[in-house]
């Protein structure tokens, strides 16, 4: 097994004593897995990917927000014009009096992953932007404001994030956001889109033209790409038959489950088990 590649500091910051830096991603290109001796935060503005963190695959898109500690292991792979920002920082060199524990460490037991309507995204750009110019200047005014501006970030970030499955955080999101949302909830129904613009008043065609615009793929593809996602987690890390992994994961035949799967993944299901040593009687 390849040693871990690990990113250091050196490489990224300017200075020992710089907290904070901005790195584009214009686009973020595979990546393969690897870890940090800094950590991060990672938002998608555009374009697509399938993102793995700790073992887990996430098919990402514009309004993710990943929280990535320093132990962490990740890659991105299958990227499609992905477009994001990294925010890294090292927690040991910033000043402010503040928690930044409660402010950088999500609460226990939600998901790694987190997304951000339009409004907190329009937010966000703002801050990372006068971010990126201050955080460059070596001089010590510019790095205390670069960390109050790293500050009114995750207040923000905070302010405006929300678990893809909490209904109420997105009640007042505008239409894209909301779709997004709904469809991250349908990986074992089907999704009606017309009942869905019909619910939220949106015309259906200008909405799917919208969503390809920011994510680079039709909503059915997003829809089974979800899916193929969780039925990747479900494969590795659960002793659930593949035919009720199937039907998790909005499947109704397992076979044209198998024939999806083997087409966005290059192995079957079986074989995708069996690759990270898992080799179970109830795996079938």
């Amino acid at each position: 097994m390849a040693d871990q590649v690990i990113l250091k500091k050196d490489d990224f910051f300017a200075t020992a004593v710089q907290a904070v830096a901005v790195a584009d991603r214009y686009p973020q290109n595979v990546f393969a897995e690897h870890s940090h001796d800094f950590c991060e935060l990672v938002l998608v503005w555009r374009g697509n990917g399938l993102h793995v963190l700790n073992d887990r695959p996430w098919r990402i898109t514009c309004g993710d927000l990943f929280y990535i500690r320093a132990e962490d292991r990740h890659s991105y792979q299958a990227v499609n014009d992905l477009v994001l920002h990294n925010i890294i920082y090292c927690p040991e060199r910033l000043r402010l009096n503040v928690d930044w524990a409660e402010l950088l460490q999500p609460p226990r037991g939600s998901e790694a992953r987190w997304r951000l309507g339009s409004q907190g995204m329009a937010q966000v750009r703002q801050l990372i932007n006068q971010l990126e110019h201050e955080s460059v200047k070596p001089d010590a005014l510019s790095q205390c404001l670069a960390e109050s501006l790293f500050l009114q970030l995750c207040i923000t970030l905070r302010r405006h994030r929300y678990q893809p499955a909490d209904d109420a955080a997105t009640e007042q999101g505008e239409t894209l956001d909301l779709l997004i949302a709904a469809l991250g909830k349908s990986l074992e129904t089907d999704f009606d889109l017309a009942r869905f613009c019909e619910r939220h008043q949106a015309p259906e065609r200008p909405l799917r033209q919208l969503f390809r615009q920011q994510t680079g793929m039709t909503i059915s593809q997003y829809l089974r790409q979800l899916r193929i996602c969780q039925a990747q987690y479900l494969l590795r890390h659960t002793e659930m038959l593949i035919s009720d992994i199937a039907s998790r994961c909005g499947f109704e035949d397992s076979n044209y489950f198998s024939v999806v799967f083997t087409r966005e993944t290059g192995v079957t299901p079986r074989v995708w088990r069996q690759q990270f040593g898992v080799s179970l009687n109830k795996a079938s």
